[in-house]
């Protein structure tokens, strides 16, 4: 990355997105995000992000904050919807990013789904599945429409989400079968390791906490150096 290139953050409003934030702006990196509230706005700002208001899932937003003077190195997606949601932002409004990624020819492309996306569907109950179905299908889309882009690509796939400081013990793995937990704060310390990480280019991982696993399965751990 040089020094005049940006990293552009979509769903850092909250959760994974915001704690990947607070991850970049500690490493002293830019940071541009897509917000839709100016609530939201300010609290990035206090921190050192550069803000634009918009909507992902609006064309014309994206393009004008992606499509600037401004040059973008990487784009970093968390972006994703609930199963009540009726219009569900998890493949729309990636496409939407990834097409604008394209036109700004940035480097890599990190997108955030979960376990559950497909060919990692089988590490899930049935309850589960139940339950994710339909989001879990917009967010294969979204994969699939990523790999298909010809975009440097890094997918991460957190396993369940809690809201707790860091661990440390976040890992990645390329084995499907694998289910856990992982909190957001570790799983946004993988995403920003996977910025500079070669080996991740144009992989699918999945992340857990090593301690939180479901099921005593033997993986292999993929390392980023």
């Amino acid at each position: 990355m040089t020094s005049e290139s940006y990293i552009f953050l979509a769903g850092a409003s909250r959760g994974v997105g915001r704690e990947i934030a607070n991850c970049l702006t500690a490493q002293q990196l830019k940071v541009k995000a897509l917000l839709r509230t100016e609530t939201a706005a300010a609290e990035l700002q206090a921190i050192g992000v550069k803000t634009v208001l918009g909507d992902a899932m609006n064309v014309g937003d994206v393009e004008a904050a992606m499509l600037t003077n401004e040059p973008i190195h990487t784009v970093i997606s968390t972006i994703g919807g609930l199963p009540t949601d009726t219009e569900k932002p998890d493949y729309l409004a990636n496409k939407n990013l990834i097409d604008a990624a394209i036109k700004a020819k940035v480097q890599k492309f990190i997108l955030v789904t979960s376990i559950g996306t497909g060919n990692s569907v089988g590490a899930l109950s049935p309850q589960a599945l139940a339950a994710l179905q339909s989001v879990l299908v917009e967010k294969d889309k979204a994969e699939q429409y990523l790999i298909a882009s010809g975009l440097t690509y890094t997918i991460i796939r957190p396993g369940g989400l809690k809201t707790e400081p860091a661990t440390g013990n976040g890992v990645l793995t390329e084995d499907t079968r694998i289910v856990g937990s992982i909190h957001r704060t570790d799983v946004a310390q993988l995403v920003c390791r996977c910025l500079n990480s070669d080996r991740t280019n144009n992989k699918i991982l999945s992340a857990v906490d090593k301690n939180m696993l479901f099921g005593q399965i033997e993986f292999t751990q993929f390392t980023l150096d």
